[in-house]
């Protein structure tokens, strides 16, 4: 299991890296992108930010998901700070020994990372004023 929270910008393949070993014959991936719209308006840049228990917690969550569906290895990634339209915001993988179990663990572990580590996310708009996701 490999988790990080960082400003720096992310790689597929280091998160490649972490989950490949001699046992896995499917890995899965998903990338989610800072995109340039959001319900119906233009969006310009995305700030997120995480909460001191967000490390600790996507740890949790990738175990958890690693115990419970079977796979070899997963890996999680999610930046904070500034990101610009067409950054890769956040990374999950799944390696196991077959496809079936690496896109089920992929799909889940993006699912309760989003639903249960507290990051929120600011959205800068291009038509008035920013607003934040998902914060308390």
């Amino acid at each position: 299991m490999w988790t990080a929270l960082r400003s720096a910008p992310l790689s597929i393949d280091e998160c490649l890296s972490a989950v490949n070993g001699p046992g896995v014959g499917g890995t899965t991936f998903f990338v989610g992108t800072v995109r340039d719209n959001d319900e119906g308006r233009g969006v310009t840049e995305l700030e997120y930010a995480a909460h001191p228990s967000a490390a600790a917690e996507l740890e949790r969550v990738c175990a958890a998901v690693a115990a419970e569906t079977g796979v070899l290895a997963v890996a999680a990634v999610h930046r904070v700070g500034l990101l610009r339209v067409g950054d890769a915001a956040v990374i999950v993988a799944a390696g196991a020994a077959h496809r079936g179990e690496a896109f089920t663990a992929c799909r889940r572990l993006i699912d309760d990372l989003k639903a249960q580590v507290p990051i929120w996310k600011r959205q800068v708009f291009t038509d008035g004023p920013a607003k934040w996701v998902g914060a308390p």
